[in-house]
């Protein structure tokens, strides 16, 4: 994103009553996100997914992310061969990888009893909802296990994959 939109997007988010703000960097985890996600067994795919697309080095660096990690439940329940598809076309799993992703650090405590928008890694936006009981992302999609701590962010474990829109 060349530096005018990353400023007008800025601008934007910042006016946006929705936008959500993300407290400062709290490292509790002494794992990297793709350690610890390496380390669930119920997050393999999104290893495997993470690795095809290239971006282990990315989310194993420095960072304040907030990944929303989809489990392999979540992307089996994908339309019949809809994941083939998207390990053999690199540009559109990124795509759906990196919107999971935001580069600000969003533990539990910062959502709950929250209704707003996370920015993300690939552009758009996640409506988030946790007003009710629990955290629900775009909609339907529930974090099913919140503030897995990483070195470099956190995790929230989801039951679905995000589409953007």
């Amino acid at each position: 994103m060349d530096r005018r939109n990353f400023l007008t997007t800025a601008v934007a988010l910042a006016a946006s009553p929705l936008a959500l703000s993300a407290p400062a960097l709290a490292r509790t985890g002494s794992s990297s996100i793709v350690e610890l996600a390496a380390a669930t067994p119920d997050l393999s795919t999104l290893v495997t997914a993470v690795q095809a697309a290239g971006l282990v080095d990315t989310l194993s660096g420095p960072g304040n992310f907030t990944v929303f990690a989809p489990t392999n439940a979540a992307f089996a329940a994908l339309p019949a061969g809809t994941l083939d598809a998207l390990l053999a076309d690199i540009p559109a799993l990124t795509n759906i990888l990196t919107y999971h992703v935001s580069a600000d650090y969003y533990p539990a405590e910062a959502l709950l009893g929250q209704r707003g928008r996370v920015p993300t890694v690939q552009g758009g936006f996640l409506r988030v909802d946790a007003r009710g009981s629990g955290v629900h992302i775009n909609g339907s999609t529930a974090v099913t296990t919140a503030d897995v701590f990483a070195s470099n962010g956190v995790v929230h474990i989801i039951d679905g994959v995000l589409l953007p829109h």
